[in-house]
């Protein structure tokens, strides 16, 4: 289960935090931080808009894009035993890594 909640079109992680007894949640991919808590959903998603409304009023103030911008590369460092698996994998969908794994990636996150 992903704890994400769609709020006006941007996506919040949303997390429980015992220790103050509330549900926090944080934008995903915004150009800075915005972050917001309640005791239930219907007032988190209250908070939510408010916290984003005030974001995005900045970065217009601003002349800053809200939204982050992503190349399409990233790097990552996996241990040599899971490299040659992959290769195999890659290889037996007739495929070459960056194919394989940009499929097994957009499965995962159901895209």
């Amino acid at each position: 289960m992903m704890n994400v909640m769609d709020i006006n079109g941007y996506k919040a992680s949303i997390a429980y935090d015992p220790e103050i007894e509330m549900f926090r949640g944080e934008f995903i991919n915004l150009n800075g931080g915005a972050d917001f808590y309640a005791k239930d959903t219907e007032a988190l998603r209250a908070e939510g808009e408010l916290s984003l409304k005030v974001f995005l009023e900045m970065c217009e103030e601003k002349g800053i894009e809200p939204k982050k911008s992503y190349s399409g590369k990233f790097n990552v460092r996996i241990p040599p035993e899971l490299h040659a698996k992959v290769v195999q994998a890659a290889t037996a969908h007739d495929q070459s890594i960056n194919q394989w794994i940009k499929s097994v990636l957009s499965e995962s996150v159901k895209q």
